[in-house]
């Protein structure tokens, strides 16, 4: 399985980025996804998830209201669209696939066995 995050870039405060994650392998679909990110000096922290069949999202505290996070099995994609940035948004953000098929989301990265290699986003103030 591989995973690879794009979409990252640098944006002023208040504007949007959609960042895309495509998966090889053909269990892209029986497996629930997640968002993560990490800034510099900081804690890699959970930021959004989307179960298998798309029917439950999860979102931290930081990003609700702001980020959506959707999928498409027929594409192999998870999309992370992120308006209104903040400054604190700043960090590499890294798509991950959660253990085990149909397991519900998880916020816990010990819970995720294969990772991308992260793009990442900038926010000017």
């Amino acid at each position: 399985v591989q995973l690879q995050a794009s979409g990252g870039g640098l944006v002023q405060a208040g504007g949007s980025l959609r960042l895309s994650c495509a998966a090889s392998g053909r269990t892209f679909s029986s497996h629930t996804m997640g968002w993560f990110r990490q800034a510099p000096g900081k804690e890699r922290e959970f930021v959004a998830g989307i179960t298998w069949n798309g029917g439950n999202t999860y979102y931290a505290d930081s990003v609700k209201g702001r980020f959506t996070i959707s999928r498409d099995n027929a594409k192999n994609t998870v999309f992370l669209q992120m308006n209104s940035l903040k400054p604190d948004d700043t960090a590499v953000y890294y798509c991950a696939r959660r253990k085990w098929e149909n397991y519900s989301g998880s916020s816990l990265s010990d819970d995720y066995d294969y990772w991308g290699q992260g793009t990442e986003v900038t926010v000017s103030s």
